[in-house]
């Protein structure tokens, strides 16, 4: 079909909470969102799985794969499935004190009810990154900037494991917790940010048959830092809820040798620590007020952010080096001329547009 004859879209997204004919559906923001739930549906549509990086009986990165069915919690190309970009996710409403915040992408089945399937981050990185850009093409990795909120819904994730049985987590946080009597000094902290870390990982490592999907990763490739995609460009890496703390754990182990401050992955370790402790003797998670009040004297706008060299180690695999959607493909993706709707700027809507052949026969062989 013409894609012309249709109205702009995306594949898979029949039902969502935006009118992809619109232009002010397709800003930046939304795209970073959108286009990643549309890739998965159309690897779907392909019979592929995505990567699933999960948390293994070593407390390593462990390689898998996912039905992207289980990622939405319906079959993606389902009459039923409905994308609510940038909503709550209601079931975890009851866990929270405050708002609950948004999350990227909550599916729901409008057969049930508009019954909460599933609540997704996402993440769409560049591959590579400025800390790799200029290593072979087999060392590319893909930097994560993670915002507070994620970190709320990877604590909510575990929280909600458990739910019935709170004195489960109790159990790893306690007495430890109770014997910090001051949370927000630099000084009073470092001393228990070992066994805090510990105490996590003992958790976790007794519940890993718990783990769930909680972040969709997809990697965009280009040659270096240029514009122009590799031919094989683009996939998609689902993290789990417990595989997702090694990139802050990891990091917190090594900076605590010698440590006289908290830095930032320091410091969302002390969040998720804190926040868990807290549904665990109340019920309930003050969110808010932990991430406002524990900053050891560094900005809030982001969790942590983790550099292509440092992912790169958890992700490598021939999905990394040799994505398995081509670029031709995204003229598959990107319905009825939407790509006339991005914004050119050094993200990957902008790359779409500094590779025309793609939806241009004409320009294919130039």
């Amino acid at each position: 079909m013409n894609q012309n004859t249709v109205q702009p879209g995306l594949f898979g997204l029949a039902k969502s909470n935006r009118d992809f004919s619109q232009a002010n559906s397709w800003g930046k923001n939304q795209f970073n969102n959108s286009f990643p739930a549309s890739l998965a549906c159309y690897m779907h549509s392909q019979g592929l799985q995505l990567v699933y990086l999960t948390l293994d009986k070593n407390l390593k990165i462990k390689h898998g794969k996912i039905d992207v069915t289980d990622i939405f919690g319906i079959t993606p190309l389902s009459p039923n499935l409905f994308f609510a970009f940038e909503s709550d996710y209601l079931p975890y409403r009851k866990l929270v004190i405050g708002r609950l915040p948004r999350v990227d992408l909550v599916t729901l089945n409008t057969f049930n009810g508009d019954a909460c399937l599933r609540g997704i981050e996402i993440k769409l990185t560049a591959l590579p990154d400025n800390s790799t850009c200029r290593l072979p093409d087999h060392k590319y990795g893909c930097e994560i900037v993670t915002r507070p909120d994620t970190i709320v819904y990877l604590a909510l994730s575990i929280a909600d494991k458990f739910k019935d049985s709170r004195e489960q987590i109790l159990k790893y946080l306690d007495p430890l917790c109770s014997e910090i009597s001051d949370w927000i000094s630099i000084r009073n902290m470092l001393p228990y940010i070992s066994r805090l870390t510990e105490s996590l990982d003992n958790l976790l490592y007794d519940h890993i048959e718990m783990q769930s999907p909680l972040v969709m990763q997809p990697v965009w490739k280009t040659v270096g830092k240029t514009s122009k995609l590799y031919q094989n460009c683009l996939d998609i890496f689902i993290w789990s809820d417990f595989g997702f703390t090694r990139l802050f754990f990891d990091v917190t182990k090594r900076l605590l040798i010698g440590a006289e401050s908290i830095q930032r992955h320091t410091r969302t370790v002390i969040w998720l620590a804190k926040m868990l402790y807290e549904f665990a003797t109340n019920g309930k998670i003050p969110y808010a007020s932990i991430i406002d009040i524990l900053t050891y004297h560094t900005k809030n706008d982001k969790a942590f952010a983790s550099s292509g060299l440092n992912t790169h180690p958890y992700m490598i695999c021939d999905e990394l080096i040799k994505p398995r959607i081509r670029k031709e493909e995204i003229g598959n993706i990107i319905l009825g001329g939407g790509q006339n709707y991005l914004s050119p700027e050094r993200r990957f809507d902008g790359i779409i547009l500094s590779n025309p052949e793609i939806f241009d026969e004409v320009l294919k062989n130039i």
